[in-house]
Formats: C-alpha cells, structure tokens, sequence
C-alpha cells in the first residue's frame, strides 16, 4: 500500500538560485555525475539560500539548535557531466510542523531538468532533544520572510 504524499502550501515559499560546476572527483570514468553526488549538490544548494535568508547552519547554531536531515530523496532525470555548469534552486516549503522542508531541482547547461529532490530536516535542541514545535527563532524568521502571516 503506498502512503499518499504530504501536501504542502506552495503558494508561500522562498527560492535562492545557484549555480555549480561539475568538479572532475564527482564524476566516473565515463565523465558522468556519480549519483551520490547530487544529494551535495542539494547540500550546496541548502548552504546558498541559508546564507542569502539568514538561517544557515551557523544561524541555527547560535540559537542553540540543529537540524539534522530525516529524510533525503533524489529523482534523476538527465546525467551532468564533468565540466557542466549547472543551476540548482532551493525552495523552502512553508509547514506548521517543526521541520523545515526543501525542494530541489538542478538545471543542466540547456535549462533541462537533470534531477529533483527534496530534503526534510528536524530541529533537535542543544541537549539532543526532538523539538514538537517551532523554535522561537525560526517562527520569526518565518513572520520576517513572510511565510508566516
């Protein structure tokens, strides 16, 4: 039986664009991304919006927090090959829950779609501990980006 997908309010969201090049070491012999590799990319991708948002790891950090990924999943639909420049955009998908929800998806050189994904993340406090709810700090920067109403 297969579970049915959580729906998500897309109508509030945030996206940061970024391109990447393919680096010789994330490719095989053949030339071809190694599929571990895009799961980085989206990495890459997470890092550039946190920066350009306010809500980068180090962000977190200093309020105590961490947000260790629960969940990864990566579709691919095109092969990048080394040397490619690619464009990759990170959508922040707003959730009541306390998690933060990305989106992916990576652009090769022609504007084609070479792979989707999504990450989910949780927010643990300093001792370890699962948060139910919404850190204070994050409702704000919610409300501050406008996510919240």
């Amino acid at each position: 039986m297969m579970k049915k997908k959580e729906q998500y309010n897309l109508a509030n969201t945030l996206t940061i664009s970024k391109d990447i090049r393919v680096r010789f070491n994330e490719t095989d012999p053949l030339g071809i991304v190694w599929h571990g590799y895009y799961i980085t990319y989206f990495e890459d991708g997470r890092e550039a919006f946190g920066r350009h948002h306010g809500i980068s790891y180090l962000d977190i950090h200093e309020h105590g927090y961490t947000t260790p990924i629960v969940k990864s999943v990566c579709e691919h639909k095109l092969s990048l090959r080394y040397g490619d420049v690619a464009r990759i955009e990170t959508t922040i998908v707003d959730t009541p829950a306390a998690k933060m929800i990305f989106h992916y998806t990576i652009y090769d050189a022609k504007n084609e779609i070479a792979s989707t994904g999504e990450t989910i993340q949780v927010f643990l406090d300093i001792n370890g501990d699962l948060m139910l709810t919404n850190p204070p700090f994050y409702e704000a920067w919610k409300r501050e980006v406008g996510l919240l109403k």
